[in-house]
């Protein structure tokens, strides 16, 4: 095991499952510290025959340290109180993982913009934009007020994005805006603080099997054709995310910053 992320304290938001849960547990092997961070600890099935255990116990099994951290990523207030938590336990932050998200247009039939309810997109932006503005803020905070390590970096921040981060999708506007700020804002942060030693980039994934998938093709009804938009072997999984995941987070990656990292198949690249 290379362990590349030896003893360093990282929060990944949305960890329950998904996306989240395979970075978290990929982390943990790698030597890391986790803070999980979600609504609730129960994790959430994939596929109807998965039977799973909450994500920091599974970490705690395999020999690493883990906590739970209950936090409504939209409340700046519970935010505030996650890093405050993260940093008492462990002693300090290094890696910022901003993974919970929300498509609320893969939950119903999609919806151009003129059909798309305020509430939609409020929400939307809310758990998807906001939260990562807002983990953002306090986490960078907690980070301005540690020491540089021997590679004069003080820390690290991964966004998840999305292919709609990076070009158009069809009747998904709320995500597909929602994701393009966090492409955006992961720029701005990159600009702000390289002088401080803090990296951000994100990662724009392509389709992934994890729950939201299962819903998306409920109601597009198209797994052939969404497969096929994915040249470089069709839909991912969560595992093919973490590898980015690690490695963003890694000093093999002490000179990368703003940069939204497509993870696709080769979807965006036709």
């Amino acid at each position: 095991m290379s362990q590349r992320l030896q003893n360093k304290v990282c929060i990944v938001t949305g960890s329950s499952s998904g996306l989240g849960r395979a970075i978290a547990i990929a982390y943990a092997k790698e030597g890391a510290k986790l803070a999980c961070v979600d609504l609730k600890p129960q994790a959430r099935a994939e596929v109807e025959s998965e039977t799973l255990i909450n994500t920091d116990e599974v970490i705690r099994q395999g020999g690493a340290e883990a906590i739970f951290i209950k936090a409504d990523l939209s409340k700046s207030d519970q935010v505030e109180e996650m890093v405050r938590q993260a940093a008492a336990n462990f002693g300090r932050v290094d890696v910022l993982v901003n993974n919970a998200g929300i498509s609320i247009e893969a939950n119903g039939a999609p919806t151009r913009i003129h059909e798309t309810p305020d509430d939609t997109w409020d929400t939307t932006m809310a758990v998807s934009a906001r939260s990562v503005f807002l983990a953002s803020k306090h986490v960078i905070g907690q980070m301005l007020l540690q020491e540089t390590s021997d590679t004069d970096d003080r820390g690290w921040i991964i966004n998840i994005s999305s292919i709609f981060g990076l070009v158009g999708g069809r009747a998904n506007c709320s995500y597909a805006a929602s994701k393009a700020a966090v492409a955006n804002l992961t720029r701005q942060i990159a600009l702000d603080y390289a002088s401080d030693g803090i990296h951000c980039n994100a990662i724009c994934p392509g389709y992934t099997e994890t729950a939201i998938f299962k819903n998306t093709i409920t109601y597009l009804d198209d797994v052939e054709g969404i497969r096929a938009r994915h040249p470089l072997h069709g839909i991912g999984k969560p595992q093919d995310i973490v590898g980015a995941a690690i490695f963003l987070a890694s000093p093999e990656a002490r000179w990368i910053t703003g940069v939204n990292l497509p993870v696709d198949g080769g979807y965006t690249a036709q």
